[in-house]
């Protein structure tokens, strides 16, 4: 995975823009803020921004006062292998991975307790 991924940040940026295409800095910005249900510091918003420019994840360009943003194709291809990656981890959702976790050998049939506290049921919903 190349380094700019390490960051959440980065692909959520490149997620939004994938989705949009296009997006003016600020409209990026809201919808980032607005996902993550929080105010980003503008300073490291734009130094984000700066950064996947200048690693050729993203282009920049003016538009009057603005600047508009958009993936590159490298960008493209980065936030794709991700997924990928991401896809084959998580799959159906079903917990289930690629055998390396070694589990705590307790198997759903082997409980005592048969009350439903409801707690852990599903895991969390990660298919927004």
């Amino acid at each position: 995975m190349t380094k700019w991924l390490h960051s959440g940040r980065r692909r959520d940026l490149c997620a939004l823009l994938y989705e949009a295409g296009e997006l003016r800095a600020q409209s990026l910005k809201s919808r980032l803020e607005s996902h993550y249900d929080e105010r980003i510091d503008p300073g490291s918003f734009y130094a984000t921004l700066t950064s996947l420019v200048e690693s050729g994840f993203l282009d920049r360009r003016t538009e009057g006062i603005a600047d508009v943003y958009a993936l590159t194709d490298a960008g493209e291809r980065a936030l794709l292998d991700h997924y990928d990656w991401l896809s084959a981890k998580v799959g159906d959702g079903d917990g289930e991975g690629d055998g390396d976790t070694v589990g705590d050998g307790i198997s759903d049939d082997d409980s005592d307790d048969d009350s439903d506290d409801g707690a852990g049921d599903d895991g969390p919903d990660l298919k927004d």
